[in-house]
Parts: C-alpha cells; structure tokens; sequence
C-alpha cells in the first residue's frame, strides 16, 4: 500500500520554507518528515510517495503531519477511513513556519527514543562535562574534545562525522545532523536541530537550521527556522522577545493579515538566503527565498522573494551567486533548482 503525503493543502501557509521543497521534506526534531514515515513503516507494507502521477492505490496523509511511533498506525487508520486528523497531545501539525520551532521539543524527544532504541552510542572522550549520559547518542565518525554536553533536560544526538570544537556548551533537547561543525565557544540551547552540513557558533536557542546553512560566528539566534543553503555573516542576531512582552505576529506575504505566534518569536528564513554583518532582525522577522540583507538599519519583518536589499535580485545573478556559495561546499546548483527558482521568479514579476 502506498502512503501519499499531501502537501497541496497545507503549502500555502508554510512559505517561505515550502517554496523550494515538498513540505514532507522539512526537518523537525531529528529527521525530516518523510525520514520519519520511511523509517516508521520499513518492512511493514507500506511505500510513501510524494506525488500520485501513474499512481491509483494509496492513502492520503497531510505532510504536515509529524508521525512518530506511538500514533503512525493511527494515522494509516484514519486516513483509511478518510476521517479528519485533528492535533492533539499525541498528535502535531505544523499548519505555520513558526509552529516547526514551537514543536521541536516535542518532535526531538520522539525521534531520540525512536531512532537510539536498542542501540549503544559510540564512545565520549573523557575530556568532556558530561550529564546525564543514558539520554546522550552519538554517532561513528564524531568528534568532541572538552565541551560540556547537558542531558538534564532533554536528550542530545549527535550525527555521523561531525564535530563540536573545544569550548562549547550544548543544553538538551539537541540534535546536530551529519558531518556538521559547532566552533569553539559556541553555546546552544533546547530546543535546537542543526541539519546536514552545516557551521554554527554564537548563541543559539530553540531553533531549526537546515541542511547546508552556517550561523558560524557571534551573534544571537532564537526561537527561530533557517532554511537551506543560508548564511547569516557575522554578529547577526535576532529578536525573539518584544520589549514590551506582547504577542507577536509574522506576515507571510505583502498582502497577509499577521498572525499571532505567541510571545516568542524570531526569524524565519527561506531558502538560499543570506544577511550582512552585524545584521539585526526585529521580531516575527520573514525573510523569503534567495535574498541578500545587507541595508543599514533594521530590515523590514517581511522581505519579499528575491530581494536584494531594498531592490530586487536580478535572476541569473541570483542563481551565480548561489552556485558560488554551494561551491564552498564541493557542490553546485542543480537544474531542479533553477527550474524551481525560475517559476517562482516568474510568478512574482
């Protein structure tokens, strides 16, 4: 039986993350959406796919969903019956950007007791603080030498060939994705997941970067979701707070009415964006896919697609400027991806 992760009715409300990638594809505790179902219904009988095209058996399962092992058999059984998944305390939905932060906690704690059941973790140098060992993975191939890892509260993984330089303070709930690097010094709270590839230093608490993205110096990241292939330059930070302790509201597009996300929230990043040094963001800050903050000044909470500071990003020198920076890398733009930068371009002329 085929599983089909539908995104048609959910994409809309998680832009700009869903921009440039199937929403089953945003990573949320751990792995990614999708990670989560393949690994949940291995050997079990069930296929997930992403489109029906040249498909007519399956079910349909919002992508906005997070599985994890207690409720995915729950799931298949309502959605067999076509009946209306509603969030609870053992289910969540990601309807929002922001609700991927709001949800990390959560959705980290899922995966850990999953994916490290009857499995032993790699040896820890003895050079390391350690706490709460029982609720501390880590992966062959990782490197950590006198850093203090803190499973007080809540669980840490660390993924395959990655390293954490001497200095740095990690708090639980944590994940760092394979063959990534967190410099000396750096400090970083629960809820956090780093992605695949990634650089991260400075301060960083309750947030989400993906794949490819460097935060890797100085500044403060809070409460907040980096997309892929971003760079935040040196002593940017955000503000999750507002000075006067009152809801803040995000803005998903020029013409959207905010919505209110609480009293935390930062800065929601798409896709192959980037910002200047010393850049600061105010609160319920979204920046959209393939832009370059560099003004003076605070940037406006909601930066359209393609905007090269207050002008916009001519196309073929986004995409060479994006080819450049995944070259750093040992990688390049793909010709999905132009095509899928292309379209978007096009729509917003």
């Amino acid at each position: 039986m085929n599983i089909f992760l539908d995104d048609n009715l959910c994409k809309k409300t998680l832009t700009p993350l869903s921009l440039t990638r199937h929403v089953s594809e945003i990573r949320i505790g751990i792995s990614s959406i999708r990670e989560k179902w393949e690994l949940l219904v291995h050997n079990k009988g069930y296929h997930i796919i992403i489109s029906t095209e040249n498909c007519k058996d399956y079910i349909s399962i919002p992508a906005n969903i997070i599985p994890t092992n207690e409720n995915y058999t729950h799931l298949i059984e309502l959605s067999s019956f076509n009946k209306e998944i509603n969030e609870s305390s053992a289910i969540k939905i990601i309807k929002y950007p922001w609700h991927i932060f709001q949800y990390n906690d959560w959705a980290l704690r899922k995966d850990f007791e999953y994916l490290t059941q009857n499995r032993i973790s790699a040896p820890i140098s003895s050079s390391n603080n350690i706490i709460n060992t029982k609720d501390i993975f880590v992966e062959e191939g990782a490197q950590i030498e006198y850093s203090s890892l803190n499973a007080s509260s809540g669980p840490i993984y660390i993924g395959k060939n990655t390293q954490i330089m001497e200095g740095s303070l990690i708090r639980g709930p944590f994940s760092l994705g394979e063959n990534s690097v967190v410099k000396m010094g750096t400090k970083i709270y629960g809820a956090t997941t780093i992605g695949q590839n990634c650089v991260v230093g400075g301060e960083i608490k309750n947030s989400i970067i993906l794949d490819n993205s460097n935060k890797a110096h100085d500044g403060y990241l809070g409460d907040s979701v980096i997309g892929a292939w971003c760079n935040l330059g040196a002593g940017t930070s955000n503000s999750n707070v507002k000075n006067n302790g009152s809801e803040v509201k995000y803005q998903l597009d020029t013409f959207a009415e905010p919505i209110s996300a609480g009293n935390k929230a930062g800065l929601i990043m798409g896709d192959f964006s980037r910002s200047a040094i010393n850049t600061s963001f105010n609160t319920g800050s979204i920046v959209g896919v393939c832009c370059n903050i560099f003004e003076p000044g605070f940037p406006p909470k909601y930066s359209s697609n393609f905007s090269w500071g207050k002008k916009r990003y001519e196309l073929d020198k986004a995409i060479s400027d994006i080819d450049n920076w995944k070259k750093m890398k040992n990688n390049s733009i793909t010709t999905a991806e132009i095509e899928i930068l292309t379209s978007l371009y096009s729509k917003e002329k």
